[in-house]
């Protein structure tokens, strides 16, 4: 099971702590989370299904490439970030919250 991780900035407009969930791609591992906690579907992907503008997902330290349909795929025990998309950026926000250190 892959472990996601959100960060305190979504955190502030809907509950999303750190959970376990299944699945051999990011679309099947965030749906499992999303199963868990509906709310925040609507703040991480469209309506579409597509990632949001504003959201970035890293998987083992590496950005996804396919922030349409969510193909990417995902190792067992694989560390999954979700954050928001933060103009001019922070070390401070990156070492806190995704240590694996994905490139900026």
């Amino acid at each position: 099971m892959a472990r996601v991780h959100f960060t305190a900035h979504l955190q502030r407009h809907v509950a999303a702590p750190t959970v376990e969930a299944g699945g051999g791609s990011v679309r099947e591992v965030l749906d499992a989370v999303f199963g868990q906690n509906p709310v925040l579907r609507g703040y991480v992907v469209d309506e579409h299904g597509a990632l949001r503008k504003h959201m970035l997902v890293f998987v083992n330290g590496e950005m996804i490439a396919d922030r349409t349909s969510l193909s990417d795929l995902v190792d067992a025990g694989a560390e999954i970030y979700v954050m928001q998309a933060l103009s001019g950026g922070s070390s401070k926000i990156r070492e806190e919250f995704c240590p694996i250190d994905p490139p900026l």
